[in-house]
């Protein structure tokens, strides 16, 4: 049998008509509603919601808690909370010689160590006087373009994941990996690294490295131009970058942006060209600057940077001087160990630094370079031994956080994930 079709029968009520001139039937106790009348939507309250985004949150890339004040699902505040990764890496450093504290940069950025071995190592040379040798020089900047690329390409390869673009992660992904075989060849490690000693090298590049690097290099600029024709001109690549994050040049300024955050928003300054250091001055590289300050633009012009970053390690092969990579002071650097184990001078300058280290004068000495994430910057303070009194950092990812609050202020919560993925961070390098 069929089911009984019930209705509902209003007993008592009023019939009325509504704007189309169909009948409407009022409960008893409301009113008629003209049929000319427009009734306003009446406005509905609510409070800002608090959500709470990471630490284990795989858009964060790393462990950073953000706490983010939301209007519906616009953005109001975003409240970074850092120290999750602390590990005190300033403080360590004032218990250890000047080489010992090398493999501390390893893990502060992580994804560039070269970079921050070569910015220890310098920094420490300014407080002792050393110069290096020609070829240790020409290796160090290799060394940096080399972290340079690695970083971007893990940056471009991850926020494209963020973004919903899946494959260019893979190319970005396969393309490191080529660079880092050079780099384990090298250093003998992946990723953390220990390149630089104090007045030059741990080791000199392998045989085989310079035509490795020259085919990694080709490789790479295919690939890029792969991602170029596949992103640049996506619309929805560009529909989720462009106008998003929006810092002015004051802004940048004002903030003390450094790297690519600050290029992007108009600002020409890049320490290899402000502040030469290693040569580079006599490099020919241009430097990439934005226009709009958005997240597009810093895509843009770290894309732009990978591009220049084989253009300067083209001509850094062709210049590579043969020579020793180490200063000739076994005061500063260790002798080979065949004369440790067969000289008695070479022996002894062995022990000395092994045991009491590379003293250093009574100073202070501040050295800046441009790391993959903006302007790195170690500062040291001597009281004559071979251990620092003080070492501080400038970590260009921790300044870059502060300003995403600015950044994201107005948008959607889904902007936020693109936004926080523009930085760039790192966070060893924020907690250190």
């Amino acid at each position: 049998m069929m089911a009984e079709k019930r209705t509902l029968d209003v007993a008592l009520g009023t019939t009325g008509v509504d704007e189309r001139g169909l009948p409407v039937t009022v409960p008893l106790g409301f009113e008629v509603p003209d049929a000319g009348a427009v009734e306003e939507a009446p406005e509905v309250g609510g409070e800002h919601m608090l959500l709470n985004m990471g630490p284990q949150h795989p858009a964060t890339h790393g462990v950073l808690r953000l706490v983010v004040e939301l209007d519906g699902e616009v953005v109001i505040r975003v409240i970074p909370h850092v120290g999750y990764l602390h590990s005190g890496f300033e403080k360590l450093g004032e218990y250890r010689h000047y080489n010992q504290i090398v493999p501390l940069t390893d893990r502060m950025d992580y994804l560039a160590p070269m970079a921050n071995n070569v910015c220890l190592a310098m920094a420490a040379e300014k407080l002792m006087g050393i110069a290096i040798t020609e070829r240790c020089k020409v290796l160090r900047v290799i060394a940096c373009e080399i972290s340079r690329i690695i970083s971007h390409l893990v940056w471009l390869g991850t926020t494209g994941i963020d973004i919903g673009a899946i494959t260019p992660f893979l190319w970005m992904f396969q393309e490191r990996e080529k660079f880092y075989n050079l780099q384990e060849a090298w250093t003998g490690a992946r990723l953390t690294t220990s390149l630089t000693r104090v007045g030059g090298l741990m080791a000199d590049i392998p045989d085989g490295f310079e035509d490795g690097l020259r085919a990694t290099c080709r490789s790479l600029l295919g690939v890029m131009a792969e991602v170029d024709r596949v992103l640049t001109r996506n619309g929805v690549w560009v529909g989720r970058t462009q106008g998003i994050g929006v810092l002015t040049a004051e802004e940048a300024t004002n903030m003390s942006m450094s790297g690519a955050m600050l290029r992007a928003s108009g600002v020409d300054y890049d320490v290899r060209k402000d502040r030469p250091y290693l040569d580079y001055e006599t490099y020919d590289f241009e430097v990439p600057i934005g226009e709009h300050g958005d997240v597009y633009d810093r895509y843009l012009v770290r894309f732009e940077e990978v591009l220049q970053s084989v253009r300067i390690l083209d001509q850094a092969l062709d210049r590579l001087p043969d020579g020793p990579i180490n200063v000739a002071d076994h005061r500063v650097i260790l002798p080979p160990k065949h004369a440790a184990m067969t000289d008695m001078e070479s022996m002894i300058h062995h022990f000395k630094q092994v045991m009491e280290g590379v003293p250093a004068p009574v100073g202070e000495a501040y050295f800046s370079l441009e790391s993959p994430k903006g302007e790195l910057g170690y500062y040291f303070v001597s009281d004559g031994t071979a251990k620092p009194v003080r070492w501080r950092v400038r970590p260009p990812a921790f300044i870059n956080l502060s300003a995403l609050s600015k950044m994201a202020q107005g948008h959607l919560l889904s902007d936020l994930i693109a936004i926080n993925a523009s930085v760039d961070i790192v966070m060893g390098e924020v907690d250190r």
